[in-house]
């Protein structure tokens, strides 16, 4: 994908952005770009030092100056409520998607990664279309991939401000749910194997996609097998079926991230593929819930000294299997910026933690009550295990982050309500006023009715912003940045990349 931008803020750190280019107006800024930013020329002219540019979706005057900067590797926690979801774009402007939390039918926001991902290339980068270069989902749990499932339905384009979305790649961890005979589902039977049982029936590529969605042979169940059936319509941008890949540790680097040309690679570095009967498998870890999540894809981005590692749901059992098969070389795990493993689960290894040693954790939080991640004893443990470095007697390192955090919300409280009509209740006559309202739990797929007085101090979300954790990096510095929604600045802290 051609980048849509001329240059690229090159400060690290915050620049502000002005309603005109009078530099002797002491006007507040109106909005405040980040390191790494995106921007148009609207102008060739420079007046007073600052061009006249779009960037952020917003038209104002940036001081030349700050304008001399190069593409970034930009990686985006997006708050998806309970889930994950993360967009990573590279410096030559490509773009990998891994999960995407619920549907949005399934959210209390009615919002999931898709509506980020539409509002980055319509907003920002002026794109009737969403081009992915790589799709992908960490395992068969709808908190995951459901959010992907509403990027390809054409059926929600209405909630879509670009016209069209490609893919170029899906890559997924081959654990499926499949149908049964009595119409459930399974993962597949397990084979006795040396060290343990291991499921074999994975999916494979595409000709195994279309066969799993298409009537032939065992079949996909449920939502699984909805969203495989969209992915299997998915096209290219040049109209192509979309190539379907399954991914284990054997396969070693994902395929188009290499590392050509100066690029980043990211490395496959689970679930190990294991063998039974001949046939390749993943190992059962005791329950089917334990053995999706933690079967999970595990992925390491190398960019320069910079390394990422995107975790998905791994959990004690998966981790502590994944230290054995890479015992002696357990510095492959290690990274600047870390995922949290299973949006702050305690269900996780103090000794994998130990051995990412993360100068960043971002935690995919917001869970509703009965999960209540991310749990406090992650936290802290997050902190323990984290890379330190000091300076001038502070902290500089580790930093956690949480997406729930960074969620911000408007209430306004019920004055007055007119009806078409004419008619208008306030005060007092509120009191008389019911409301009928649905309330949904994140992945509830049948919402609570209730009922509710509007008297009494009722209020209505008036402004929802989503939770969002800025990674950016050169490939020596990184930069992690949260918005002020009070004023529109940012939060940022940067640290040096040590591989």
């Amino acid at each position: 994908m051609i980048s849509p931008f001329d240059t690229y803020v090159g400060s690290q750190g915050t620049v502000p952005m002005y309603a005109t280019a009078d530099a002797s107006t002491r006007s507040r800024p109106l909005k405040y770009l980040l390191w790494g930013d995106g921007v148009r020329h609207l102008d060739a002219a420079v007046s007073n030092g600052r061009r006249k540019v779009r960037a952020r979706a917003t038209t104002g005057w940036v001081d030349q100056a700050h304008l001399l900067g190069q593409p970034l590797l930009e990686l985006y926690s997006i708050d998806v409520g309970q889930g994950d979801g993360v967009l990573l774009r590279t410096p030559d402007f490509r773009h990998l998607l891994i999960d995407g939390g619920y549907p949005r039918s399934s959210q209390p926001s009615g919002k999931s990664a898709a509506d980020f991902v539409d509002w980055k290339f319509a907003r920002d980068y002026g794109h009737d279309t969403i081009r992915i270069d790589a799709l992908i989902a960490s395992h068969n749990d709808h908190d995951h991939y459901g959010g992907l499932d509403d990027l390809l339905d054409v059926a929600q384009t209405a909630e879509l401000d670009a016209g069209r979305v490609t893919v170029e790649h899906f890559f997924h961890a081959g654990l499926s749910w499949w149908k049964t005979a009595s119409g459930g589902r399974t993962l597949g039977p397990r084979l006795t194997a040396m060290g343990g049982r291991v499921i074999t029936q994975l999916l494979g590529d595409r000709v195994a996609a279309e066969a799993a969605t298409g009537g032939t042979g065992p079949q996909l169940q449920g939502a699984w097998g909805s969203f495989m059936r969209k992915v299997v319509a998915a096209r290219t941008a040049q109209g192509t079926s979309t190539p379907i890949t399954r991914l284990s540790h054997a396969s070693g680097l994902l395929p188009g991230f290499e590392g050509g040309d100066g690029g980043p690679v990211v490395r496959v570095l689970g679930p190990v593929e294991r063998s039974a009967g001949g046939l390749p498998g993943l190992a059962w870890l005791g329950s089917e819930s334990l053995t999706t999540n933690g079967q999970s894809l595990l992925l390491r981005v190398d960019y320069g000294r910079c390394r990422i590692l995107l975790t998905g749901d791994l959990n004690q059992a998966s981790q502590q299997a994944l230290m054995k098969h890479y015992e002696g070389d357990e510095d492959v795990f290690a990274c600047d910026v870390a995922k949290c493993c299973h949006h702050g689960s305690e269900d996780v290894s103090f000794a994998f933690l130990q051995a990412m040693k993360p100068a960043a954790t971002i935690i995919s939080s917001g869970d509703a009550e009965g999960h209540d991640h991310p749990r406090p004893r992650i936290v802290a443990a997050s902190g323990l295990t984290g890379y330190q470095t000091f300076k001038n007697d502070q902290m500089l390192t580790p930093l956690v982050y949480s997406t729930e955090i960074a969620r911000s919300l408007q209430l306004g409280e019920i004055k007055r309500v007119v009806q078409r009509g004419g008619a208008s209740f306030q005060g007092a006559a509120l009191n008389e006023l019911t409301a009928r309202i649905e309330v949904r739990k994140p992945g509830q797929l049948r919402p609570v009715q209730q009922q509710r007085r509007l008297g009494g101090r009722r209020h209505l979300v008036a402004g929802l912003v989503y939770g969002l954790v800025n990674v950016r990096t050169d490939g020596r510095t990184v930069l992690c940045a949260t918005l002020n929604e009070g004023d529109g600045s940012w939060t940022i802290k940067t640290f040096k990349a040590r591989f």
